[in-house]
């Protein structure tokens, strides 16, 4: 048999799919593998360049199969999609995926460490509570409202109308108060476990060194920082900070042709976590200068001729094009808005 030099593996949860070509791309390999047979393959195989696509427990067989002396490349499934022939199945995904790994405009996702995965194993965990508790509140305010009950928003509102589900009353019948009670205790748990998860969160920032310097910009916060280190193994791997912001889905469409650039309205195409953050950060640091003053002159001129939604996209975007400056630089912050004037 040929030296295999690439294979494509498509992953699943119990058979394996490869692909695998030699140095002329000429096909070498076409098989079938148990799970408990992957690792024992690659560990007898040289060295070669394995494709998977960046897809569930791809960064756990990339670690797997490094070990043995193969160079891992992961790739977004999207970019693999086209590389795949029609009649889809098992064997043509393996085809397009070691298809798309040789090619040389391919763009590829960094291999996670265990550390990494483990504190987005955090963060989604706190996102699930957060997104179950706001269901849980806007369920019992929706209930409430029936009987014509309401409190003003935040957590002030909820918790007088907790209070007032406690005590009995002429106003709220005993079998509806009885199961709002148990909204009611699902929120207060729902609400602590979170509050558990941020603090955690937010102790580990602080013992951070990248986290702390990443926190020195503003509007970056010991969440923000702890999910863009966990995010993002490699920098460098984006061109720039747009390419970066891109990725994130903070750079508007293009809709350009004949020449002409139009672009449009954010992608929302990138990740979805992450950009809600920074829009979140964004806004906040926004809310804050307009109360104090702005003294950023960048955004005292955006905000003057942009509307306020806007801006604050703007400035998202633009914190994350700072933020990769300074993942792949190394550098600390530098505040230009209050730097000295040249003379």
């Amino acid at each position: 048999m040929m030296k295999i030099t690439t294979i494509g593996l498509d992953l699943a949860k119990n058979v394996f799919q490869l692909h695998g070509v030699d140095a002329s791309g000429a096909v070498v390999l076409k098989r079938q593998l148990r799970r408990a047979d992957v690792e024992k393959f690659f560990a007898q195989l040289p060295p070669c360049l394995v494709g998977m696509e960046a897809c569930g427990s791809a960064h756990h067989w990339a670690r797997v199969i490094g070990r043995y002396g193969h160079e891992v490349r992961l790739m977004p499934p999207a970019y693999v999609k086209p590389y795949v022939k029609r009649n889809k199945n098992d064997g043509r995904d393996a085809e397009g995926v070691c298809e798309a790994v040789g090619r040389p405009t391919m763009r590829f996702v960094a291999v996670k460490s265990v550390e990494q995965q483990a504190t987005l194993a955090v963060h989604s965990t706190r996102a699930l509570l957060v997104r179950q508790r706001t269901m849980t509140a806007n369920a019992l305010r929706a209930a409430l409202s029936e009987l014509g009950i309401v409190a003003a928003q935040g957590y002030e509102g909820l918790r007088k109308l907790i209070a007032r589900l406690e005590e009995p009353s002429e106003d709220i019948p005993e079998m509806m108060r009885a199961a709002l009670l148990v909204l009611a205790k699902h929120w207060q748990a729902l609400d602590a476990d979170e509050r558990v998860l941020e603090q955690q969160i937010a102790k580990a920032a602080r013992c951070n060194q990248d986290a702390r310097r990443l926190m020195e910009v503003p509007s970056v916060g010991p969440i923000i920082a702890s999910t863009i280190l966990a995010k993002v193994a490699d920098a460098k791997l984006f061109r720039s900070g747009r390419d970066f912001a891109a990725w994130i889905g903070l750079t508007g469409k293009d809709h350009g042709t004949g020449g002409k650039h139009r672009p449009g309205r954010i992608s929302k195409q990138g990740d979805r976590m992450l950009r809600a953050l920074l829009i979140s950060g964004a806004s906040a640091h926004l809310r804050q200068q307009k109360a104090r003053g702005v003294t950023d002159p960048w955004l005292r001129d955006l905000l003057a001729r942009r509307p306020y939604k806007v801006a604050m996209v703007a400035f998202a975007a633009k914190t994350a094009r700072i933020i990769w400056a300074m993942l792949v630089k190394g550098e600390p912050y530098r505040d230009r808005a209050s730097a000295p004037a040249a003379a």
